[in-house]
């Protein structure tokens, strides 16, 4: 590789320093700076163009990528259609991608100012079976090598949107919380992974959206419940914490969110506005202590290098910063709010690390598509 700057001498201490951060040891002066700078820019430059679309559950997505650098992300939700049935309507959802697909395929293409690119990639699950099966069809209908993309996978890697893997940081823990999916899985590269552990029952962000319901909240429910508590007191209402002293790394929320319905039924048919807002920093805090109670079990026993975390409950600032708290290795997420939930900016990430591989054509929708165990 050339690097294209400084003398014979300066490109010598150039790629010293190049090595060190590969290998996790970065003296980030200034040389270190416009090395690394100028190196990232040098290998985005000379990677391809990737389109990317994922139509896993309820926001119709497209994103345009050269590399892990993002040049277009488009998200259009169905947060309007399902929101009065308080969750998401399979058939309404696929309806809502047939009719948006081409439009937001289009729209990123145009905000990344270019006509062609070198691949597709498609989550192929885990998700809604008929909505998957939007974007898997539209991804077919361009001439053009298809990536196939686990949506788990893109979640623990969005943390990369934008920036390279850090050298030193595998094996890592990959933490995914979402609506769907609550799951601790060991990274011992990109590519290789193990799960260790996930819900038994509810996910996590399934128990704050019923949690929402029950209190006649909205949907989703996880934005609300965060504003909220705020204003609560965490320690006013008592709430179980689930499987904290499991010896396993699973998860479970439904005992918690049972317990939550009997404290609600208790007070009556129309709650106070500050035992709502208990409830919710309740529940927050009680969904907090388990996340960090199998974290630092999956630690000790583990011993990883960093820690990555994806999905739409880690928008939620509160659970981010008991985690910070919690552990004491390096933790990585996406710089940006909006990558936090569904996005196709993600799977274009993914989908770089597995660019140049051949896959069958004969892709199909795996709705319960999940890590190994």
């Amino acid at each position: 590789m050339t690097f294209g700057f400084g003398k014979n001498i300066q490109k010598r201490q150039e790629i010293f320093i190049l090595v060190n951060f590969v290998t996790g040891n970065f003296p980030f002066n200034n040389l270190a700076k416009k090395t690394l700078r100028h190196t990232v820019q040098y290998i985005t430059m000379k990677s391809p163009l990737i389109l990317a679309i994922d139509t896993s559950c309820d926001e119709t997505c497209a994103a345009v990528s050269r590399g892990r650098k993002i040049l277009s992300s488009v998200v259009d939700s169905q947060i309007n259609i399902h929101q009065k049935y308080g969750g998401v309507v399979p058939f309404l959802a696929k309806r809502s991608h047939e009719a948006k697909i081409d439009y937001v395929v289009k729209e990123a293409l145009k905000r990344a100012r270019i006509k062609n690119f070198k691949s597709v990639a498609v989550t192929i699950g885990p998700g809604l079976a008929p909505a998957l099966e939007v974007g898997i069809s539209y991804a077919k209908t361009f001439n053009k090598p298809i990536i196939p993309v686990n949506h788990l996978e893109g979640h623990m890697l969005s943390a990369f949107i934008n920036i390279p893997p850090r050298g030193g940081m595998f094996p890592a823990l990959g933490l995914i919380v979402s609506g769907g999916h609550t799951e601790l899985v060991l990274v011992k590269k990109i590519g290789q992974y193990r799960l260790l552990g996930q819900t038994l029952d509810d996910a996590a962000g399934e128990a704050l959206d019923k949690l929402a319901k029950m209190l006649k909240l909205g949907y989703p429910g996880g934005p609300i419940i965060e504003e909220l508590a705020k204003k609560g007191n965490p320690d006013a209402v008592k709430l179980p914490i689930p499987m904290q002293h499991s010896n396993d790394l699973n998860f479970s929320f439904s005992g918690l969110k049972t317990a939550a319905l009997y404290q609600i039924k208790s007070v009556g048919t129309v709650p106070t506005e500050k035992f709502i807002d208990d409830m919710c920093a309740g529940f927050q805090k009680a969904i907090s202590i388990s996340l960090t109670a199998k974290l630092k079990k999956a630690i000790m026993q583990y011993q990883p290098k960093s820690l990555l975390l994806g999905g739409g409950v880690f928008s939620n600032l509160y659970l981010r910063h008991a985690i910070k708290k919690a552990v004491k290795i390096p933790i990585f997420y996406p710089k940006q709010k909006k990558y936090f939930t569904d996005n196709a900016a993600m799977i274009a990430v993914a989908a770089s690390f597995y660019q140049g591989q051949t896959f069958g054509k004969n892709l199909d929708r795996q709705p319960n598509l999940n890590f190994l165990v």
